[in-house]
């Protein structure tokens, strides 16, 4: 559901996420794009900054998936049969 959100509304579903200077920085790229966009009359860069949103949102989960692993793992040890 965040990503619908993220490319309907790219900021706020930063800001929900947690992303704060990700969504800053997110407005600023939508504004940009958007007068570009306007300007040369190509919708590609209309879908830059949803694109950006989408990324950032599926990186900072994969970081959280890999925070959670790490965790789990110095905490309970290695699975059984687990060869470095």
């Amino acid at each position: 559901m965040i990503y619908v959100l993220a490319f309907f509304l790219p900021p706020l579903a930063l800001l929900l996420n947690g992303q704060v200077l990700a969504a800053v920085f997110n407005a600023l790229l939508c504004v940009v794009f958007l007068v570009i966009g306007v300007l040369t009359l190509t919708p590609f860069f209309w879908l830059l900054a949803p694109a950006h949103a989408m990324i950032a949102i599926y990186m900072r989960r994969e970081d959280r998936k890999h925070r959670e692993l790490v965790e789990a793992v110095e905490k309970h040890g290695p699975p059984p049969n687990w060869r470095p």
